[in-house]
């Protein structure tokens, strides 16, 4: 059971940084660029 909620959570996780348009459509073409919006979403849903 600990498995299902930790994959939940992480689903919900990726659903959360995908309501930004910037990450779910992939304006950025580097992954340097990519993988920086993806730090700012990140901390911008933590705050």
């Amino acid at each position: 059971k600990s498995v299902y909620r930790q994959r939940n959570q992480v689903e919900r996780c990726f659903n959360r940084l995908k309501q930004n348009r910037r990450i779910a459509t992939r304006y950025e073409k580097k992954a340097e660029n990519y993988l920086a919006m993806m730090t700012l979403a990140s901390i911008m849903m933590c705050l």
